[in-house]
């Protein structure tokens, strides 16, 4: 199903939405919604938990009313149905009323896998997925949000905002709608992406981590202070130092001569990242990164248990990895 369909696509039909992304699950039911009011202002809309649905109540909410005939029917939680009300949400599913667009929304997971299997027979249901998106596939996911606004993004650019507005989709979809607005028509650069978020890329923690564990210890320091004051949590520094260290691991015991697909996917990086590791990797032994990780877990232990300076903490940890990579 297109991101926004036709109300030839949904009245009549049945859209099972399933995965554990909220926002893309979310997304895909407000667009059936707009559909269904693009094809008529005064279209009723339903939501019901699947917990309280029986045949009855379904057919309540897809009964034609006063004002209008068109119904646009919601049905979250689809993991949740009574068993006793399975057989008539299928029966429905089969043969849909015409002027109604039903929304199953299940939100991911082995429950209620039985009538998600016997729904997806169904001739009438078409099913969109809202599968987790992994950390190697944002910048994917913004190049497709550009695309859908009628832009492009060059690779690097996408790779860029990833970095500066992190990996939540809602932010990520926020972001890209507003530059492609403010850049109407025209292809979105690094340039263009770090005119509007550069500032905040530079203060993100694993900016802290790349420079203390490439060495840098003046850089990661004055990026740490950066970082803190412009409100990041001690934590999430701790977090990205503890992500490096994971991913140089890997990178150590990774047999040579794999492709960077492969290795992105084996580290838990984004393509882009590999050759950040592969560089850092140099300067260090598995002994070294054995230390570093040992050094971010009691960092991230005196945080969480209330450090009377957590500045400091990061401070010192961030001179204990860059220590440790320079005494290689």
């Amino acid at each position: 199903m297109a991101r926004t369909p036709t109300a030839a696509q949904v009245l009549g039909h049945v859209v099972l939405v399933t995965g554990k992304e909220e926002y893309l699950s979310a997304r895909t039911v407000t667009s059936v919604r707009e559909a269904v009011r693009a094809h008529d202002a005064e279209a009723e809309l339903a939501d019901s938990p699947a917990s309280d649905l029986t045949l009855a109540s379904l057919g309540e909410m897809s009964a034609p009313s006063l004002f209008s005939s068109i119904r646009c029917v919601v049905v979250r939680g689809l993991e949740d149905l009574p068993d006793e009300s399975v057989d008539g949400l299928l029966a429905y599913c089969a043969a849909p009323a015409e002027d109604v667009a039903l929304v199953l929304v299940h939100s991911g997971g082995q429950k209620g896998s039985g009538v998600l299997t016997k729904l997806r027979k169904l001739g009438p249901v078409t099913e969109v997925k809202s599968e987790e998106v992994r950390a190697s596939e944002m910048p994917g996911f913004v190049s497709a949000e550009v695309a859908s606004h009628g832009a492009k993004i060059d690779a690097d650019a996408a790779t860029f905002l990833v970095q500066a507005v992190g990996t939540d989709l809602r932010s990520l979809a926020a972001a890209a709608d507003q530059l492609t607005h403010d850049f109407h028509g025209e292809p979105l650069t690094v340039e263009k992406v770090q005119r509007y978020f550069g500032g905040r890329a530079e203060a993100k923690s694993f900016t802290v981590a790349d420079a203390a564990f490439a060495g840098r210890r003046a850089v990661a320091l004055e990026e740490l202070r950066w970082a803190l004051d412009s409100g990041t949590s001690p934590v999430l520094v701790t977090s990205a130092m503890a992500a490096s260290a994971r991913s140089l691991a890997r990178y150590l015991g990774a047999s040579r001569g794999a492709r960077d697909a492969d290795l992105a996917r084996d580290l838990g990086v984004p393509p882009w990242k590999v050759r950040t590791v592969r560089d850092q990797s140099r300067s260090w032994s598995t002994e070294g990164i054995a230390q570093a990780v040992r050094a971010v877990a009691v960092a991230d232990a005196d945080i969480k248990g209330q450090a009377h300076d957590a500045s400091y903490t990061l401070e010192r940890l961030v001179l204990t990895v860059a220590g440790l990579r320079e005494a290689r």
